[in-house]
């Protein structure tokens, strides 16, 4: 746990803005506010609503620490994106599969299909079977420029190993296109070069709103006068700096049920259990495993694109507090569409016309929100039949995310928590703790400063345990570099994967080290 200073943790969601304060362990101040579309108004009123309740602690807040689905949402909702300039340095080898193959025809169309192919790389033991092709690399990046381009991935076969290829190749791209925000491959993903390529290109399409979203979390906390450094919330439920944020959105991309996972572990104390984030427009379910998110091992997907980076293994269906609950031929349902953010205005409880399952929990005695009498004409078997068939997903939900049978507990977290009221099949108990409903504010206040490292080591050359000290050693290096407090550092997660398809003794070693933020008291 980061420190025992005073923290202000702030989620940004596609529905709410949370705010938690926090000293030690203590939760000292909590709000809840609706994100508005320029992001900096709904922190700013969130925000504003924790200083009202505690204004004395205003000038003793060390760190802010911001989680934001902003950038996923964009790329899945196909908004805000960038078209991109693609440098693949790889021939004569890797050009059977072309950059972009797989991906929707509708974000081809909005990535534009700038394809670059040129001559360079490396294999897999490290040695160059080609040199950089700096010329014909330059001659592509002339014609990214003629075409206005601003966003370039480049991507070359074993970058994680040969970071160095990518890194000169980018130079010589910047020289061209001095204005162009570029992304390396080897620094958002994995070994495999096509779901890496894939990471680096949905990060380039992100690259100037993810200027414009942290430089609006940063005016806001400038407006509120707040004069403490902001971190980022990450994949993994620790934090980077802003500059790495804006660099590589693709990082944050899963910080909201990521943070809502540690959330639920810190107000539970539970190191293993099912955590259902319930918001206004999704459910978010997740596994929690020794106190951190269990993470995905299979290849992931990102608005249809296949990723190879790290996310934790989070289950979304669409029930929330703003589904519609309508009747069809197979009886009442439950979303999957939602009126989001409007439910203010749209649900039959804020005195709009929408049958929300916001207005079926008032209906059902489960929540106090909004004017109960504005929802009193619902009849019984429309409450039963809705509450049926919302608590039937979350079952089946909750069976798709666990490995076993054994029953587990359940935590609720989410403004959407009241929504559940009675016992779920495949859990053991089912929990809401103080502080739900901002559980993912919590989650990024509490969050620590991780390192990584993820490459391939000749275990033949070296012996085992020599490249597991190193793997640790480059892992607790990055945590420090990344303000970890030296020292503090640990080794949560190590996963070694022998490459039996290869000729050489290479054993590919990924490790995890966390620590809490050297900035904090």
């Amino acid at each position: 746990m980061s420190g025992s200073g005073f923290r202000l943790g702030i989620d940004v969601g596609g529905t709410n803005t949370d705010a938690v304060l926090m000293r030690g362990r203590e939760v000292l101040a909590t709000a809840k506010s609706f994100t508005t579309a320029d992001v900096r108004s709904g922190v700013v009123n969130a925000v504003r609503m924790i200083l009202d309740k505690a204004p004395e602690h205003r000038a003793s807040i060390e760190a802010v620490m911001i989680g934001t689905t902003q950038f996923v949402n964009a790329f899945v909702q196909r908004k805000g994106l960038a078209p991109v300039a693609i440098f693949r340095v790889s021939l004569p080898k890797a050009d059977g599969v072309p950059p972009l193959a797989g991906w929707p025809d509708d974000l081809v169309e909005v990535a534009g299909s700038h394809i670059y192919m040129v001559g360079g790389g490396a294999l897999y033991t490290g040695k160059d079977y080609a040199p950089l092709d700096e010329d014909a690399l330059r001659a592509a990046a002339e014609d990214a420029r003629a075409k206005g381009l601003k966003a370039v991935a480049i991507s070359a076969n074993f970058a994680p190993i040969r970071p160095d290829i990518e890194e000169k190749a980018a130079a010589v791209v910047q020289a061209v296109m001095p204005d162009a925000r570029i992304t390396i491959s080897s620094k958002v993903g994995g070994l495999g070069l096509i779901d890496r390529e894939n990471a680096a290109v949905i990060n380039a399409t992100l690259a100037e709103l993810s200027e414009r979203v942290i430089g609006s979390l940063q005016t806001a906390i400038a407006d509120l006068e707040i004069n403490a450094p902001i971190y980022i919330s990450q994949n993994d439920g620790t934090l980077i700096t802003t500059e790495t944020a804006s660099a590589f959105p693709i990082l944050t991309c899963s910080a909201g049920p990521t943070n809502s996972i540690r959330g639920a572990a810190f107000l539970t104390g539970l190191d293993e259990a099912v955590v259902a984030d319930i918001g206004g427009t999704t459910t978010d379910i997740g596994f929690l495993l020794r106190g951190f998110p269990r993470e995905t091992t299979a290849a992931n997907y990102i608005g249809g694109v296949r990723t190879n980076f790290r996310m934790p293994d989070v289950l979304s269906i669409g029930i929330g507090g703003g589904s519609l609950v309508r009747k069809g031929e197979g009886g009442w349902t439950v979303g999957p569409d939602s009126v989001g953010f409007r439910l203010a205005e749209e649900g039959l409880i804020f005195g709009g016309e929408t049958l929300t399952a916001s207005d079926i929990a008032v209906r059902a005695g489960q929540a106090e929100i909004g004017d109960p009498a504005k929802v009193a004409h619902v009849p019984d078997e429309t409450v039963e039949a809705a509450l049926d068939n919302l608590h039937q997903q979350i079952e089946d939900a909750i069976d798709q995310i666990k490995t076993s049978n054994h029953p587990l507990p359940l935590v609720l977290v989410g403004g959407g928590s009241i929504l559940i009221s009675r016992a779920l099949k495949g859990t053991s108990e089912v929990l809401k703790p103080a502080h739900a409903e901002v559980a993912n504010a919590v989650g990024a206040a509490i969050a620590l400063v991780s390192g990584r490292v993820d490459k391939l080591y000749d275990v033949g050359a070296m012996g085992r345990e020599d490249a597991l000290e190193q793997a640790r050693k480059e892992a607790t290096d990055a945590a420090v570099a990344a303000g970890a407090r030296e020292g503090e550092v640990e080794i949560v997660e190590i996963i070694e994967l022998p490459m039996t398809h290869m000729k050489s003794g290479s054993v590919q070693i990924r490790v995890r080290a966390v620590g809490p933020l050297a900035a904090l008291a």
